[in-house]
């Protein structure tokens, strides 16, 4: 299995970052544009999997691929062409390292969403997002334990996670309008599967993994 992570700062002064942060749509098309066609398609390696971190001093984009991208084009539409790329860095060593009972800090964009049918004759559910930090917050850890991992307890005996950020997005898809809801999800978290997590790290967690969902990232704890 081979996994890189890439790292790269949007420059929210040009137009061109204006137009992709408006719309996940837009941002899903510029990243798979950083490879070529035959690496775009999942695969039982993994997938291309993004996430945006905002704060108040810098918007980044994640990119975790099996393969290594290249963003140039991202550079010359929405960063600094002349004085910084972007860093991608082989994340096999972590997957390759993760063992039970190790403890890391996790970041985590995620659509969460229930399925429920809108009439009892229906054949078909349909998707209703979470809305509370509760109800968000609940969806996560419902899903921790297939995934490979348990959040670790703070020092009030509750699980050490926080809901950073909400958003709810709407834009144009084609010719229909997407609306779509999202939390960011930090924490600490302890290894219980190994496979099963590494699955999640490369296949990510959760739906709407073509608009910055699902991409669950690790770093050690000091």
């Amino acid at each position: 299995m081979s996994a890189f992570l890439t790292r790269f700062e949007i420059n929210k002064a040009r137009r061109g970052a204006r137009d992709l942060l408006s719309s996940p749509h837009r941002l899903h098309a510029a990243v798979l544009n950083a490879f070529p066609a035959a690496h775009r398609t999942p695969t039982d390696e993994g997938r291309v999997l993004w996430r945006l971190d905002r704060d108040e001093h810098s918007t980044l984009l994640y990119v975790l691929s099996p393969h290594e991208p290249d963003l140039t084009h991202l550079v010359e539409q929405a960063g600094w062409p002349t004085t910084q790329g972007w860093d991608t860095r082989d994340y096999t060593p972590l997957l390759d390292r993760v063992a039970v009972a190790d403890r890391y800090a996790f970041r985590l964009t995620a659509n969460p969403v229930r399925s429920q049918r809108r009439k009892a004759t229906a054949t078909r559910s349909q998707r209703y997002a979470h809305v509370t930090v509760t109800q968000q917050t609940q969806w996560l850890l419902d899903r921790a334990d297939k995934h490979g991992f348990t959040i670790s307890a703070g020092v009030e005996k509750e699980p050490d996670v926080a809901v950073h950020a909400r958003h709810t997005w709407r834009f144009t898809r084609e010719t229909s309008t997407v609306t779509l809801s999202t939390a960011t999800f930090g924490g600490l978290l302890e290894v219980t599967e190994p496979q099963a997590l590494r699955a999640a790290l490369v296949h990510g967690i959760g739906p709407a993994k073509g608009y910055g969902c699902g991409l669950l990232t690790l770093a050690a704890v000091r």
